[in-house]
């Protein structure tokens, strides 16, 4: 008996070795999908690693989707097999409203991959960063901007607050700053003409420069719109 059970413990090892070698002889995909979300050609800042879209592949949703994820610059990137996908944003992600795509006839985009693709995705915010002149010096950044509002119909929404955030990396929001500064939507006297200014303390180790950018909370909505990252000088 023992040497029975020896032999079928051998055929269940062979076949775990066998199976880890497949896995390991799996190929990777090769086919890259990039690109970045837009408003009538200009990219959606957001903040990093909060904003996802799913990729759902073709024959095979009960499997899950693959998350890819939007940089602060809009733009995003994802290593796929060839296929027919479907890719989606959630409800809940993005400082915009979506569009429906002309082929699905609703907000679904669908993705024939056969080769590396670039696209850009038309979204709609909720508003815009307009004239954004950033400075720094003397360990202060000011910033004076305005602000367009995009929907205005019965989808519109107010400004909650809008930041001034300064990092000592590229990578520029309310968790990473070391000095922000805020205005209340209710002191928002004119979208046109808005400044603010906030003293950045010092750096340890020290650094004579920063990264600044401009960061619009909606009301209702969960994720903040950002300007471009603007490096200053301190």
């Amino acid at each position: 008996m023992k040497e029975i059970l020896k032999n079928i413990a051998g055929v269940i090892g062979l076949g775990v070795i066998l199976t880890s070698c497949s896995y390991d002889n799996y190929e990777e995909p090769k086919l890259t999908l990039e690109g970045t979300l837009v408003y009538q050609g200009e990219p959606i800042g957001v903040s990093y690693n909060d904003v996802y879209m799913e990729l759902w592949e073709q024959g095979w949703q009960r499997l899950g989707s693959i998350s890819v994820a939007v940089d602060q610059d809009g733009t995003f990137s994802s290593q796929l097999f060839a296929g027919e996908y479907k890719l989606i944003i959630p409800g809940n992600q993005g400082p915009f409203r979506k569009i429906a795509n002309p082929e699905s006839g609703n907000d679904t985009i669908p993705i024939n991959l056969s080769g590396s693709q670039l696209m850009e995705i038309e979204v709609l915010p909720y508003y815009m960063i307009r004239s954004l002149n950033i400075s720094g010096g003397s360990d202060k950044v000011e910033a004076a901007f305005s602000l367009e509002k995009i929907i205005t119909d019965v989808n519109a929404k107010d400004i909650q607050e809008v930041f001034l955030y300064v990092s000592k990396t590229s990578f520029v929001d309310g968790r990473t700053s070391i000095a922000n500064t805020r205005i209340g939507g209710s002191d928002l006297t004119d979208l046109s003409n808005i400044s603010l200014s906030v003293n950045v303390p010092a750096r340890v180790p020290t650094q004579d420069y920063a990264f600044a950018r401009i960061g619009v909370r909606i009301q209702g909505v969960e994720d903040m719109i950002f300007s471009d990252i603007v490096k200053v000088d301190l």
